[in-house]
C-alpha cells in the first residue's frame, strides 16, 4: 500500500466529513435516534459515514472496511483493514460540547499503523505521515492543501507530578480509584479520541479507560499516539492492545507515555 496516498486520502475525507458534521452541529435542532445497542446516532454520524466509506471503498476496494455505522461490516474477519468512526463522541456532539472527532485508521496485522483524528469544533487535527510519525496540523483545514504541521512527541513524564486525562462522559469510580494510585499534578477531562492525542502531544501523560470501547473508537487515536512514541496496553495484563478481535470490542486499556510507572491492578 502507498502510505502517502492513503494518508492524503484519509486527511481529505476527515476534513470533508468534518464540514458536513459542522453544518448540522451549527444548525437548528437535529433528530437523535437510538441504535440497536441503545447508543445515540444523528444525521451527522450517517452523513460522515457515507462520505468516508464511499471515498475509502472507491480507492481501496479490496481492503476490508469496518465502520461503526454499518452493522454488516462488523463481520469482517481480517488482520489488515480500514476502520472508521465517522463521529466519535456523539454524546459530546448532541450536548454541543465540542469534544467530538472524525476517526479514520489503517490496521495492519492487528496494529493501527496510520490514522487521522480531526476535531472540527476544536479546530485540531492530528495524523500520521507516510512514514508513521505523528504531526498536528494547524490553521485552516483545506481538504486539498496541507497546512502548517508540527511534529508531536509524548512528554518525559514526572512520576511525582503526572498529568492525567480521562473521559468526560464515561468517568466512573473505578477510573477514579485507579487514578488515585498515582501522584497527580493535574487532571483534565476530554471527550472522544482527543484523549489519545493529548497524550501524544505531551499535554497529558496517562489516559486510563476502564469502560466499554470499540476498535473504531480507538484505532485512529492509537495510531497517532504510537506515532508520537506512546503506547496502549491492556489494563488486565499490560500486553499491547491488538485489533481485529471478535466483535471488535476492546478490553479496558491504558494509553500512556513511556516512563510512566504503571500500577498493576
Amino acid at each position: 500500500m502507498n502510505y502517502s496516498e492513503l494518508v492524503t486520502l484519509m486527511r481529505r475525507l476527515a476534513i470533508e466529513a468534518g464540514e458536513k458534521i459542522m453544518e448540522i452541529y451549527e444548525g437548528p435542532d437535529f433528530e437523535v435516534k437510538t441504535k440497536s445497542d441503545a447508543s445515540p446516532v444523528t444525521a451527522a454520524d450517517e452523513a460522515a459515514d457515507a462520505l468516508i466509506s464511499a471515498g475509502l471503498r472507491a480507492a481501496y476496494p479490496d481492503v476490508p472496511l469496518v465502520t461503526e455505522e454499518q452493522a454488516a461490516s462488523h463481520d469482517v474477519q481480517a488482520r489488515t483493514f480500514l476502520i472508521v468512526d465517522p463521529l466519535d463522541g456523539t454524546k459530546e456532539f448532541i450536548n454541543r460540547r465540542g469534544d467530538f472527532t472524525v476517526n479514520i485508521a489503517l490496521v495492519e496485522d492487528g496494529v493501527p499503523t496510520r490514522g487521522v483524528v480531526y476535531a472540527p469544533a476544536r479546530k485540531r487535527m492530528f495524523w500520521t505521515n507516510s512514514v508513521g510519525h505523528s504531526v498536528e496540523e494547524v490553521g485552516t483545514f483545506d481538504p486539498e492543501t496541507v497546512g502548517d504541521t508540527k511534529d508531536i512527541r509524548v512528554a518525559d513524564p514526572d512520576n511525582d507530578a503526572l498529568m492525567i486525562v480521562a473521559s468526560k462522559s464515561h468517568r466512573d469510580q473505578a477510573t477514579d480509584d485507579y487514578i488515585n494510585r498515582y501522584k497527580v499534578k493535574d487532571m483534565r477531562s476530554a471527550g472522544s479520541s482527543l484523549k489519545f492525542c493529548l497524550v501524544a502531544t505531551g499535554e497529558a501523560d496517562l489516559y486510563p479507560r476502564l469502560g466499554r470501547t470499540m476498535e473504531w473508537d480507538t484505532a485512529a487515536g492509537h495510531a497517532v499516539l504510537a506515532g508520537a512514541g506512546g503506547r496502549v496496553l491492556r489494563f488486565d495484563d499490560h500486553t499491547p492492545l491488538a485489533y481485529g478481535k471478535e466483535g471488535f470490542a476492546n478490553p479496558f486499556f491504558i494509553a500512556y507515555a513511556p516512563g510512566v510507572d504503571l500500577k498493576k491492578d
